[in-house]
């Protein structure tokens, strides 16, 4: 197929600049170091990561851009006798202008909220100059990753009454300790009537997060707030983000690998109406529309590699544990 225009993609909530979406919203174009290439590559082939080929974005091959810039921030396809920009598989093409062809995770959700979270206690390649390791080292450390194994990268979550998202940006998950997590999660999975948020207890570095007994009340679901869905709405997506959540740490628990500033993203349907649906299908499980209400994705892997007979990740393993006693935590703040 050909790609004749793309756009900043507005709901990117972490990771670099510079993806694009097509025009029809369908695709994303991730500028994309070779070894990302090469892991989705390994993904569709290897069967050492066959547990992950359900949990990561649907790969499409490689494409190289040219045109211009047109008035209103698209690219568009330069002159006589172009055919678009082509999609092309083969990997001997993908040059440092090269980009990834990705499905984009949130193009069927009406209103998404977008969590970016990313996982890992370790934030540098094994390769990296020394003052690179140095200096993550100390990110890991007086953030969130190094005692948890994740950081809330970013999130965006839709706003009820002027039906625009509102974006959460990097410097809060970094200001965050692992003691406010859970008011992050909160954030992100926000309800109809306010409910207290649990506090979060660690007994050390390599302990994971445990959060305290709920005290919330049953949350009203009486009318819209500014933000989240009814509690009767929210509770069900996320029973069903945990379920897949341990699904994607039984993947990773069996692959050898070390994922390095990869990231776990939850989309999920913020519009009242479909939302409710979606928790309908969840209970029916029929063929066809509306589908989930939420999707679990393992996304970033520009510095991921295989590593054969070393075990799996346990620093990503770690934080994925952290993200469901979050889950976990929120679910009965909600009841």
């Amino acid at each position: 197929f050909e790609i004749a225009a793309a756009h900043t993609l507005a709901s990117q909530v972490g990771g670099h600049a510079g993806v694009l979406t097509t025009e029809d919203g369908s695709l994303i174009i991730k500028p994309a170091l070779a070894l990302e290439h090469q892991f989705y590559q390994q993904a569709a082939a290897d069967p050492a990561l066959a547990p992950l080929q359900r949990w990561i974005p649907r790969f499409y091959g490689t494409l190289r851009l040219e045109g211009r810039t047109g008035p209103g921030g698209e690219i568009e396809i330069d002159g006589a006798g172009s055919t678009g920009a082509a999609v092309q598989k083969d990997e001997h093409l993908l040059s440092s202008a090269g980009s990834l062809v990705l499905e984009n995770l949130a193009h069927a959700f009406a209103r998404p909220n977008i969590l970016d979270a990313k996982l890992g206690t370790v934030l540098f390649d094994e390769d990296a100059p020394p003052e690179k390791r140095a200096r993550m080292e100390k990110t890991a450390r007086e953030t969130t990753s190094k005692q948890t194994g994740v950081r809330l990268t970013g999130f965006q979550v839709f706003d009820n009454a002027t039906r625009a998202p509102v974006n959460t940006p990097k410097a809060y998950g970094k200001s965050l300790a692992p003691a406010d997590l859970p008011a992050g999660i909160a954030k992100f999975f926000p309800i109809a009537a306010p409910a207290p948020v649990a506090a979060f207890a660690f007994a050390s570095d390599s302990t994971p997060a445990v959060p305290s007994p709920s005290r919330s009340p049953s949350p009203s679901d009486a009318s819209p707030p500014t933000t989240g869905l009814p509690a009767r709405t929210l509770l069900p997506i996320l029973s069903a983000i945990a379920r897949d959540v341990r699904a994607v740490r039984a993947a990773l628990a069996g692959v050898e690998m070390r994922m390095v500033g990869g990231s776990l993203l939850v989309v999920y349907e913020a519009e009242w109406a479909r939302a409710a649906a979606g928790v309908e299908w969840l209970a029916a499980h029929p063929d066809g529309k509306p589908g989930p209400p939420y999707i679990v994705r393992l996304i970033d892997f520009a510095h991921t590699r295989l590593k054969p007979g070393e075990g799996p990740d346990l620093g990503v393993l770690q934080g994925v544990d952290t993200i469901l006693r979050l889950l976990q935590g929120r679910m009965a703040e909600v009841q």
